[in-house]
């Protein structure tokens, strides 16, 4: 029988081979080990929230009007100009009455004319050569004629503009010789007789949904750095504005002595009546932190990999953050390692 001899080299080759696959191989697995990143979670917890809302406005009257003429027309004259202090009834601005006189003058003609008519046909009626429906219709002419005198004297008293009251006139918004339309603003009066002194401003569709009348407010007033004024939410719009997209809210500003005047700037923070649940994680946990937004990663079901999830912050307060979503059915955050942590990293937590 003949043996088969290797050689001396080939055993060697072979042996060489084997532990160099078995040290490969440990040594793979403890790469492995070695790349997850160490990690520790924090539990969170719930709480109920009313958020403190911050916005800016000018203050204005309750008293404010826009003034303007019944009918249309040329101006012929305008008495006052912007900053004036007027009084109630004071006169403010003319049309040219040429027409309107002339229309007034065209209506009494026309009531005269009826009264004949409307005589004649008595008369003609008591001798019975007129009918009874006749006598009616001239009648009946003779009123129409005297509502249209009606009509044209009231339009004739309110081809001027006059103060509804006493204030200060805001801006004006037309000149002499202008055409002014119907029910177009010629005057905008800012009334002083009253305390009703508001600052309107602007919400996003967010804020208008906690919002509500009568909810408190803290006013500041840059005229007045050291004090606040008490506040209350008085008019929401319904609707929004069509060129801001925001919703008109109108906060109604006990003066307490100060004195106020149009224009001057403030600082509303308002404090709605309605809560909202938010998620409380520590800071740590919080990474590409930018405004109102942020990320934070939670750990996934294998024990192995992270989730990185956008949150939106509400507060900061106590090395804790008040998340309002995103984390919504989170129970803990990772908070040691987030700095190294990528949506690929594998894990290992750390007790």
């Amino acid at each position: 029988m003949k043996r088969i001899i290797f050689p001396l080299t080939f055993l060697l080759f072979a042996a060489t081979t084997i532990t160099f696959t078995a040290c490969n191989g440990d040594s793979q697995a403890a790469i492995t080990i070695d790349d997850a990143i160490a990690i520790k979670l924090q539990p969170v917890t719930t709480t109920q929230y009313a958020p403190i809302l911050k916005y800016s406005g000018s203050m204005a009257s309750t008293a404010e009007a826009r003034l303007s003429f019944k009918i249309g027309g040329i101006i012929s004259g305008i008495y006052v100009k912007e900053g004036d202090h007027v009084v109630k009834g004071q006169l403010l601005a003319t049309l040219d009455l040429t027409e309107i006189n002339a229309q007034v003058q065209q209506a009494a003609q026309g009531v005269e004319k009826g009264r004949r008519d409307a005589n004649r046909a008595q008369r003609l009626y008591n001798d019975t050569v007129a009918t009874l429906e006749q006598l009616q219709n001239s009648n009946t002419q003779l009123q129409v004629a005297e509502e249209g005198l009606r009509i044209a004297r009231f339009n004739q008293q309110y081809a001027q503009i006059r103060a509804t009251e006493s204030g200060i006139i805001l801006k004006k918004l037309m000149n002499e010789g202008e055409m002014a339309g119907v029910g177009a603003p010629v005057f905008m009066l800012n009334g002083t007789a009253g305390n009703g002194w508001v600052i309107r401003f602007g919400v996003s569709d967010k804020d208008w949904a906690v919002l509500k009348k009568g909810d408190k407010a803290s006013v500041e007033i840059d005229a007045y750095p050291n004090k606040t004024f008490t506040g209350i939410i008085s008019e929401i719009a319904q609707g929004a504005d069509l060129s801001s997209g925001t919703y008109e809210v109108e906060v109604k500003v006990l003066p307490g002595g100060a004195r106020f005047a149009a224009g001057l700037f403030g600082t509303v923070r308002l404090q709605p009546a309605t809560e909202q649940t938010v998620t409380m994680v520590p800071v740590e946990a919080l990474t590409e932190a930018s405004d109102k937004t942020g990320y934070v990663y939670t750990l996934n079901a294998d024990g192995k990999t992270v989730t990185k999830n956008k949150v939106t912050i509400a507060f900061l307060e106590n090395n804790k953050a008040a998340i309002v979503s995103g984390l919504d059915s989170a129970r803990e955050v990772v908070t040691a390692g987030v700095g190294y942590l990528t949506e690929r990293s594998t894990v290992k937590v750390i007790k």
